[in-house]
């Protein structure tokens, strides 16, 4: 048998890949980050709570480790005045990526990803920044190839042109390239380019996986998924967040919160720390992963607010049984709701009024 690892089209062609994303939420959560700042220092701060995380999501189903690099490009580190840690920073989190992704739980191997994403300095028409930006691309996959990286992420973008530059440095490499936008509640990207049209271009620039990602949940996301699966013939990606976007407010950044708050956040709206009550159920998030796995999507999973949970929710709901999958939920044997036999009648029967 051959021990060759399969390369990512080759499993995406066998079957649903599984991709874990929402690390600032889950590390904010966890007590490693600061929320508004996002900017992941864990990898040298607390490289064992980030490879913690990385097992965590492994050992729900998520087939790709990707490096936690989200935000640590040149401009965000200069904002917190630590540019000098750029590389270090990058580095660690690609190092503890690949650890995790040759330390499976199963037979195969998992892929580590490099990662870019949105620079939020891009700017319509402007040479300079535009060019800062591609510099800023290009020494973090400069950085993900020197430590072995499987393939690329880019990712977040919500400028049409900027994912195109993204994309076009990353092809550089001839590593398999995923690239993924998220456009805003206009339903458009910012410099006038359509979702669909930025997927085709994506695609014909040679994406070898083209998507959505995050700002959307899965029920503002999922009508464009359907969309951009009919126009493009490679393979599409769909990684929702995981709150109950609307048609009203379509992303997560304007989300009102009708349910009783008592105590709102002490900034203008629940994104980023006031979100809680809009959370998916895992059976919603399961229901987005077959969904979009029946409509032809393979390359499926979870952005901000993910947990292993969800993740493992995503892959048991297109049929894959992952080590998580012996701790799900068993409610026949709770103490109240179960059929066991053992539970007594007289409990099970004041269900109604508990």
């Amino acid at each position: 048998m051959s021990n060759k690892k399969r390369n990512l089209i080759e499993r995406l062609n066998s079957g649903p890949v599984i991709c874990a994303e929402g690390f600032l939420f889950e590390i904010e959560k966890r007590g490693y980050m600061a929320s508004g700042e996002f900017v992941p220092m864990v990898s040298l701060e607390h490289p064992e709570a980030l490879e913690n995380l990385h097992r965590d999501f492994q050992h729900a189903g998520s087939d790709i480790v990707q490096a936690f690099t989200y935000n640590g490009h040149r401009e965000k580190m200069k904002v917190i005045g630590k540019e000098e840690l750029l590389e270090p920073l990058n580095r660690a989190a690609l190092k503890i990526a690949k650890k995790v992704a040759t330390n499976p739980l199963g037979i195969e191997q998992n892929l580590m990803a490099g990662n870019i994403s949105n620079s939020n300095i891009w700017k319509q028409g402007d040479k300079k920044s535009q060019l800062e930006v591609e510099r800023m691309f290009r020494e973090m996959v400069g950085w993900a190839c020197e430590e072995g990286a499987d393939i690329l992420i880019g990712e977040t973008f919500y400028y049409a042109e900027e994912a195109y530059a993204a994309l076009k440095v990353m092809k550089e490499t001839g590593l398999t390239s995923v690239i993924t936008i998220a456009p805003y509640g206009e339903n458009i990207m910012r410099d006038g380019i359509s979702i669909i049209d930025t997927c085709k271009n994506l695609e014909q620039m040679g994406g070898d996986v083209v998507g959505m990602n995050c700002h959307r949940g899965p029920d503002t996301m999922m009508p464009y998924l359907k969309e951009i699966r009919k126009a493009l013939k490679c393979h599409v990606a769909a990684l929702p967040i995981t709150y109950r976007t609307t048609e009203e407010h379509p992303t997560f950044f304007n989300l009102p919160d009708n349910n009783g708050c008592t105590s709102h956040s002490p900034h203008e709206t629940t994104f980023p720390t006031a979100l809680d009550p809009m959370q998916c159920n895992r059976y919603e998030i399961g229901k987005f992963a077959k969904e979009a796995f029946d409509i032809g999507i393979n390359y499926i999973g979870v952005c901000c607010g993910a947990t292993p949970m969800l993740i493992r929710e995503v892959a048991e709901a297109v049929g894959l049984k992952v080590p998580a999958s012996r701790y799900r939920e068993n409610m026949e044997n709770h103490y109240m709701f179960g059929k066991n036999k053992r539970i007594p009648k007289h409990i099970k029967d004041y269900r109604g009024k508990a």
